[in-house]
């Protein structure tokens, strides 16, 4: 009997425990929705490009810290790419479509204003290029630097503004008077709601 009360109790303790853990986790997080304009353009191009403007749509998940430092993650439709002005791709607008996951360290104040650094992987969902005998013009995974300031209210409204500088090349293809070495950089401006 002594020991069936002794696992009852030991049950009971930990269920109080996994629950009050549970919530503490869950009492953590902050989750909310953003979407704004890109302008995009390649740097390290030898063709000249204009900068190309886009959006960005998704969702956000925030886990804090503390009650100012808190480690982000996004999950984002982004638009990049450039206006191509003459060479050997002609005049056209080069669309890439990328499934956008930054992963941000964020400061956030106590009136609201924050400062946020981190990484940005995309994976390429669609290209839109002219004139090109390929399918892959675009890897299929880009990568960079992001880094960003905004403001969120108290009521969990916010404003942010985000440039990302690619670090990985954005094409690994054989076309004459092309050099791969250009790479995605962008410029975000977003507005989100948090829950």
């Amino acid at each position: 009997m002594k020991k069936l009360m002794l696992i009852c109790l030991v049950l009971l303790s930990s269920k109080g425990f996994s629950q009050s853990f549970t919530q503490n986790i869950f009492s953590r997080l902050e989750f909310g929705i953003k979407a704004g304009a890109n302008a995009t353009n390649f740097t390290n191009a030898n063709f000249p490009t204009d900068p190309l403007i886009g959006f960005h749509a998704g969702a956000t998940v925030a886990f804090k810290i503390t009650n100012n430092f808190l480690f982000q993650e996004e999950f984002l439709f982004s638009t990049q790419g450039a206006k191509i002005k003459g060479g050997s791709l002609g005049d056209q607008d080069l669309k890439l479509y990328y499934m956008a996951v930054p992963l941000l360290f964020k400061y956030r104040t106590n009136s609201g204003f924050y400062i946020e650094a981190g990484a940005q992987a995309g994976i390429k969902i669609k290209e839109d290029v002219a004139g090109i005998n390929t399918d892959n013009f675009a890897k299929k995974v880009d990568l960079g630097a992001a880094g960003g300031i905004g403001y969120q209210s108290k009521m969990g409204l916010g404003l942010g503004l985000r440039y990302i500088y690619g670090i990985s090349k954005v094409a690994d293809v054989n076309v004459s008077n092309i050099t791969n070495d250009f790479k995605n950089n962008a410029v975000q401006a977003s507005v989100f709601y948090v829950f």
